[in-house]
């Protein structure tokens, strides 16, 4: 029976692309929501979930830190997507033809200088594939949508301009979460351990809790808080380090963490890659 990883967005999103690159031997299922894919692996639909979490130029992906920690899921494994922004038409459209684009605002926001070079309204879509699929279904030559080359190619769609996005090195990360952890791998650039927290109320706590990782030597590579319950007083940490939890030096950064965390998770351990 062929493995099943599940991706939030319509069949051509880069999530799908991103589950085609990273895991080929994988049928890839589009499920509405990020909540809906974590479902899709907690109830054995899927062994594995896509799941974006960030984009070099736009951000993280909101709401995704607040699934991760009671998703009952785990990180085994990240990908790098090089996002390239396409113009795609119906068949025999010209970019002249162009009056108006449809896509998602953080793809619209990536490819300013193209929308503005060529005078084109643009349109707010829930999913960029969804988009491409819309520009199909209108048949309108005046209609274009921001997406995927694969979505062109599933919905039947010309490419009329390729990368028109304004960096050069416009990438999406996603991490790939399964039932179950996998401790057992070392990879070949490193490792990487995932995890969230909750300072306990003393003062300078996080101050205190993030020493350990200086005196030890272990490098942390993100640290982002975000409110919990919409309480402006409760704060979790999402934090990334270099690092293996038997690595010794990060034992001892981790152990003086947990004296100052009245909350510690780790999410996922798993091998960083070479794209970093």
């Amino acid at each position: 029976m062929v493995a099943r990883i599940a991706f939030q967005g319509e069949p051509g999103a880069y999530s799908h692309q991103a589950c085609r690159e990273a895991r080929p031997d994988h049928e890839a299922m589009p499920c509405p929501t990020f909540e809906d894919a974590v479902e899709a692996v907690r109830n054995g639909t899927c062994e594995e979930a896509m799941i974006a979490v960030e984009n070099s130029t736009y951000g993280r992906v909101a709401d995704v830190h607040h699934l991760l920690p009671d998703s009952g899921l785990h990180i085994i494994d990240e990908a790098f997507v090089r996002v390239h922004v396409n113009l795609l038409a119906v068949p025999g459209a010209k970019i002249s033809d162009i009056r108006r684009v449809r896509s998602m605002a953080i793809l619209l926001g990536q490819a300013r200088g193209f929308l503005r070079q060529h005078g084109l309204a643009t349109l707010n879509w829930s999913d960029n594939a969804a988009a491409a699929r819309e520009v199909a279904r209108l048949g309108d030559p005046a209609e274009a949508a921001f997406a995927s080359e694969l979505a062109g190619e599933i919905y039947g769609l010309n490419l009329l301009a390729r990368h028109v996005e304004d960096r050069t090195d416009n990438t999406t990360r996603f991490l790939i979460m399964a039932r179950e952890p996998d401790f057992t791998r070392r990879g070949a650039h490193g490792m990487i351990t995932s995890f969230v927290f909750r300072v306990r109320n003393i003062p300078a706590a996080l101050y205190k809790a993030m020493g350990g990782f200086a005196t030890n030597g272990v490098n942390m590579t993100k640290l982002e808080s975000y409110m919990v319950d919409g309480s402006f007083t409760a704060t979790q940490f999402f934090a990334e380090i270099e690092g293996h939890p038997e690595d010794a030096n990060v034992q001892l950064a981790m152990e003086e963490l947990r004296y100052f965390t009245s909350r510690l998770t780790i999410l996922g351990v798993y091998p960083a890659q070479a794209s970093r």
